[in-house]
């Protein structure tokens, strides 16, 4: 097949989205595709320009706005992309931004063109955390409560009570987090969680184990278990930083606490309107009670990353994953042409 993989962009998650990219290109180049590099801020990319930015690592904090300004205003039009209407099928290696909320899915449809992943609607679903989980509720999957900003301590207190977790609703990465243990810290918690969306959830913070579960083609795949080592939180710098956390697949739980955690996976994905692939994250406290934090539609995807590590657990390979993620899409617009 002849894959286009789009990655980079002008998100505050650009860096780990170029981290995606580039092993992701290296991925179906071994599995015998021929492979465009296409950063949607600044076009095809040549073989040193793709040599240069793809050997980038993920910086300990996300991109500055001043830096993405600029990207913002030289990004080229993906329809001035070539090769990209010739493409079979476009990888979509984004994170964050109008490469995760259904944007540039809703521009491919309208294009007629075959992509990677969920379709625009359910991608804006789970890009918007006051949305998913009202749709997780609904679907009977548990979820730490939650109150949206503005409001006044007092109810916050009232409604949740300590700790907190304060996040942009839309934003990934946990990027903009910040983990509230006294009252006094709120506002300032509230107001660095504004840098980066224009709607903040405050959330009820579950003690307990962070879990993680990759879903592909309707099967739930290995349940994971993250330890971090420098925060109390799976953070920016402990997904991205050498030693930040340590990850272990499968998780050490009973065979009937992974079941059952697997299957609220599948539970989340579903209730999203999702399709083909995504990573769900749980946290499970102290009485072995799972709590939904959230569904990831375009989840890292470096070989080292959690949902290959959930599919590696089950003898799948990145190569192997990356190549039938393309063929998932493409099969679905084949089907699409046909009707």
């Amino acid at each position: 097949m002849k894959i286009a993989v789009l990655f980079g962009g002008t998100s505050a998650e650009r860096d780990v989205s170029v981290a995606s990219g580039a092993q992701v290109v290296k991925a179906l180049l071994e599995a015998g595709h021929d492979v465009l590099a296409v950063d949607t801020a600044m076009g095809v990319l040549g073989d040193a320009e793709q040599r240069k930015l793809l050997d980038t690592g993920v910086a300990p904090t996300p991109p500055k706005r001043e830096e993405l300004a600029l990207l913002c205003s030289d990004a080229r039009s993906l329809t001035q992309a070539a090769g990209i209407r010739d493409a079979d099928v476009i990888f979509l290696a984004l994170h964050g931004g109008t490469g995760e909320d259904g944007t540039i899915q809703a521009f491919l449809d309208l294009a007629g063109i075959a992509y990677t992943g969920s379709g625009h609607s359910g991608s804006a679903n789970a890009m918007d955390k006051d949305v998913s989980k009202h749709l997780f509720r609904s679907a009977g999957v548990l979820t730490p409560d939650w109150i949206m900003a503005p409001i006044s301590s007092v109810e916050v207190i009232r409604h949740l009570g300590m700790p907190l977790a304060v996040k942009p609703s839309k934003q990934g990465s946990s990027i903009g987090l910040t983990i509230v243990k006294q009252i006094e810290q709120l506002d300032a918690a509230v107001q660095f969680a504004y840098q980066y969306d224009d709607e903040v959830m405050i959330e009820q913070f579950i003690a307990g184990r962070e879990l993680t579960i990759g879903v592909l083609n309707g099967q739930a795949l290995a349940v994971g278990e993250i330890i971090t080592k420098s925060s109390d939180v799976f953070d920016y710098e402990s997904k991205y930083q050498v030693g930040g956390a340590e990850e272990i697949f499968p998780a050490d739980l009973t065979s009937e606490q992974t079941k059952t955690v697997q299957e609220l996976a599948l539970k989340a994905h579903r209730a999203l309107k999702l399709r083909d692939y995504s990573r769900v994250d749980f946290r499970m406290d102290a009485c072995g009670v799972f709590y939904c934090l959230e569904v990831n539609t375009l989840p890292g995807m470096t070989s080292a990353s959690l949902l290959p590590q959930s599919a590696q657990a089950l003898g799948i390979s990145f190569p192997q994953l990356c190549d039938h993620i393309c063929r998932l899409a493409m099969e679905r617009h084949q089907k699409r042409r046909s009707n």
